[in-house]
């Protein structure tokens, strides 16, 4: 049975073309790896979870090069702590380049700079594909058709993330989001 095994004999029926033996170092580890990048991320499950996965199918296609097959854990954290920093230096870009957009918005006549926080504070609060809907079609005048295109999604769901971003970004300037 294969979950008698050790690691490094997984790893060579792995390495031999065994999908069942791979599986079986991912059911083996994947706790573990989790947990890690759980902790490192400080984040939720979900985006741990994402990143692991990331991990084991990085592992998956270089596992020729693994070194020592009986470390196979130690290795995956190791790719899983890259792919997190990965996503760490992702998020920061996003960040930068989300601030440097709304230093590029300009604000109707008369916005306090506390109204113009508030609103990079709202805007940095969106879910990612809302505020790409909102800075295209809202910030850069975009059609909905336009965006949809661009971002692979739905022309309805487009629309819809314009007018729930458009509501919170009009909360956030304690305006009406019934206009």
């Amino acid at each position: 049975m294969l979950g008698e095994l050790t690691d490094a004999e997984l790893v060579r029926r792995a390495l031999a073309g065994s999908d069942v033996a791979f599986s079986r170092l991912v059911e083996r580890h994947q706790a573990a790896v989790r947990g890690f990048v759980r902790r490192f991320l400080g984040s939720g499950w979900a985006e741990a979870d994402d990143v692991a996965q990331d991990a084991f199918l990085a592992a998956w296609g270089s596992l020729r090069t693994l070194k020592d097959p009986a470390g196979v854990r130690a290795w995956v954290c190791g790719i899983a702590w890259r792919k997190a920093q990965d996503r760490i230096r992702g998020s920061r870009r996003g960040a930068a380049r989300d601030a440097g957009w709304m230093e590029t918005v300009e604000a109707p006549t008369g916005i306090a700079p506390e109204e113009k926080l508030a609103l990079q504070a709202a805007m940095a609060e969106l879910p990612t594909d809302v505020r790409a809907c909102v800075a295209l079609c809202l910030a850069d005048g975009w059609s909905h058709g336009e965006a949809a295109e661009a971002l692979g999604l739905p022309l309805g769901t487009v629309k819809s993330h314009v007018a729930r971003g458009r509501a919170r970004l009009l909360k956030a300037l304690g305006g009406s989001d019934d206009a």
